[in-house]
């Protein structure tokens, strides 16, 4: 995200695995938008000197005080009073805490929408403000456009929407949020060069009524890790269209079957070629639910046989966290491959030159 006109912070939970946080810490990046303790603890351990702040909307007591008093976490999120109340509580009415109230929006333009959850109403908004203003160090303002949103457009709207509530609240606010939501390349969701986003952003940040110091957040997960990661699976069978392999519903392909997301496939054969003629298949997990089945359609050369092994892309993103060991399966051999991307919305993340940029619209 280095197009990104602001600071940008991981969200560990659409990719907890180790490798991952180093990676990230090792290219410099050091915010960490963290949701649970198991979270907390991991950036804790291998990320030493980041910062981590604790963005999810509703928390317990509990991880609330371990977040303010054992790992240091000085920023929350929140959506209502109650949760205003509680992290107060247990940060012992501390005066050094970052608030970020997090706005109800339209997913409208996602490929998951994830509103209806989540989110304060404009008034609401406006009360946690003036409340907040008076006894926290900084005040921010955040909105989620929704999951794999391909409008650049969204999140000018959203930010049009924030700046009125500012305007109404009468107060200063610190810190936009943007949230996460940023798209990449699945087969058939293919979205606008990165540089529109980070171009629509940047335009509607700075039309807000902010103060001079007010600075420019996101938190995307998805985009940073998704292209990362790909799973081999073994065919089991072979029944007319559909394969029997061992990963599903309750594995990595979570989102493959919950969502009826494609994904790119190929097939690796150890002896021999398989055919160049392609046929449609769905895709059975191993488990004994009827329910673990990915629709697909996913086109696979026709001769596809038991023994063969099948590549799945672009699982870097809630594909290991949503694993299960349901029937006793969800264990696999990690490896590492120095191949690029299966495809990569940072091909063309750069804005080109204006002249470049009008000769392709």
């Amino acid at each position: 995200m280095s197009e990104f006109p602001g600071e940008t912070l991981y969200a560990v939970k659409a990719n907890p695995s180790k490798w991952v946080l180093e990676t990230l810490y090792g290219a410099g990046l050091r915010h960490f938008d963290v949701a649970s303790e198991n979270e907390m603890t991991l950036v804790a351990e291998l990320c030493p000197d980041a910062t981590m702040s604790f963005m999810h909307p509703v928390k317990s007591r509990h991880a609330i005080r371990r977040a303010y008093f054992e790992f240091g976490v000085r920023t929350f999120s929140l959506d209502c009073e109650a949760e205003f109340d509680k992290i107060m509580d247990e940060t012992e009415h501390a005066r050094d805490l970052t608030l970020i109230i997090r706005a109800a929006v339209s997913n409208q333009g996602a490929e998951l929408p994830i509103d209806g959850k989540f989110g304060a109403s404009p008034a609401q908004m406006i009360t946690l403000l003036r409340r907040a203003r008076p006894i926290v160090e900084e005040l921010g303002l955040s909105f989620h456009p929704g999951s794999q949103c391909m409008d650049p457009y969204a999140w000018s709207v959203h930010c049009e929407q924030l700046s009125r509530v500012i305007t109404d609240a009468g107060v200063d606010v610190d810190i936009i949020d943007v949230g996460g939501g940023f798209p990449v390349s699945y087969p058939g969701k293919e979205p606008p060069p990165m540089f529109r986003f980070a171009s629509a952003i940047k335009r509607a940040f700075d039309r807000m009524p902010l103060p001079p110091h007010a600075r420019l957040w996101c938190e995307p997960g998805r985009a940073l890790v998704a292209e990362g990661s790909s799973v081999l699976t073994h065919v089991d069978l072979v029944r007319g269209n559909t394969l029997y392999i061992n990963d599903g519903a309750f594995g990595t392909l979570y989102d493959a079957v919950h969502c009826k997301w494609t994904y790119p496939t190929r097939l690796i054969r150890q002896d021999g070629e398989p055919s160049s003629r392609l046929k449609a298949f769905r895709l059975f997990g191993p488990t004994c639910d009827s329910a673990d089945m990915v629709p697909g359609p996913f086109f696979l050369p026709e001769d596809v046989r038991e023994g063969d092994v099948i590549e799945i892309g672009m699982l870097g993103a809630y594909g290991v966290c949503m694993q299960t060991q349901f029937n006793g399966y969800g264990q696999a051999i990690e490896a590492f491959a120095a191949d690029s991307p299966w495809a990569s919305v940072f091909d063309n993340a750069a804005e080109p030159a204006k002249a470049d940029w009008y000769a392709n619209i």
